[in-house]
């Protein structure tokens, strides 16, 4: 029996950190139907109560990172009268900051916003990303940080993307027997290649669901498992003769890809979250 249970993430920033823990507590419940609502940027009294008397309302459970002690106060003290559950993301880890380095947080939201020079490079990233997108600029790859290889539907554009949140200047080029290796391709470290494979099976899946959201019909040579195999084929025979890393992506979320071409490269994940 499915059950719905209300989750309100309140945040004076953004809210995500307390949105990916949330969804990740709701994952571990098959039969649970998670209703999540984000509040971000709360920095005031009378708007945070507002949202805590409509928590009372849905019976949510809160998850918050509000940066004032004062705003978090108000959601522990609220939620202790109202017999609701609130799970603090961001001051108990503070405290326990404060008592091991004898340090004391500044207490500013959105301080991890700030446009400092990560910022910056991350906006330079993602818009060179965008620019190296599906091979549509070659004369990129030599300056990319990391050049990803794929066959249609291997996930090379969000990934591309989400590397790109890491402060990585990511290309992506589409790979196949008709197509044609770009020059620029040997210029570049093999190191910073990583190669992305498939099942003929998923592939299949994924490029008849792709035609049928066109109103297409699904079964075209695009989509048939056969075809598909060749193409897997060819893009294994060229990691092999490039010698790059190769990952098979049948059964990892971008998140887990990512981390294998970050961990090959010897660099650490870094987030802009709040």
């Amino acid at each position: 029996m499915v059950k719905t249970q209300s989750f309100f993430i309140i945040s004076d920033s953004s809210g995500a950190t307390a949105q990916t823990l949330a969804e990740t507590v709701a994952s571990q419940f098959p039969e649970l139907k998670a209703e999540i609502r984000r509040f971000p940027f709360i920095q005031t009294e009378s708007i945070l109560t507002g949202i805590l008397k409509l928590a009372k309302k849905n019976n949510s459970l809160i998850f918050h990172t509000l940066v004032s002690s004062k705003l978090s106060a108000q959601v522990a003290n609220y939620c202790a009268k109202n017999d609701l559950y609130d799970i603090d993301c961001l001051n108990q880890p503070m405290s326990y900051v404060s008592h091991l380095t004898g340090l004391q947080p500044q207490r500013v939201p959105g301080l991890i916003h700030d446009l400092n020079e990560k910022y910056f490079k991350r906006i330079s990233s993602i818009e060179f990303a965008v620019e190296n997108d599906d091979g549509k600029n070659p004369h990129g790859l030599p300056a990319a940080d990391i050049v990803i290889l794929g066959v249609s539907r291997t996930s090379k554009t969000p990934l591309s993307l989400y590397l790109a949140n890491q402060n990585q200047k990511v290309a992506n080029l589409p790979i196949g027997p008709s197509l044609q290796i770009p020059e620029e391709l040997k210029l570049v470290d093999k190191a910073k290649i990583f190669g992305l494979l498939n099942t003929p099976e998923k592939l299949s899946r994924i490029r008849k669901q792709r035609m049928l959201s066109y109103g297409l019909n699904a079964n075209t040579p695009y989509s048939d498992p056969e075809n598909i195999k060749k193409e897997l084929d060819y893009a294994k025979n060229l990691y092999r003769k490039l010698g790059c890393l190769t990952i098979n992506v049948a059964n990892k979320s971008i998140e887990e890809t990512a981390t294998i071409i970050l961990e090959s490269l010897d660099l650490d994940e870094e987030t802009f979250e709040d």
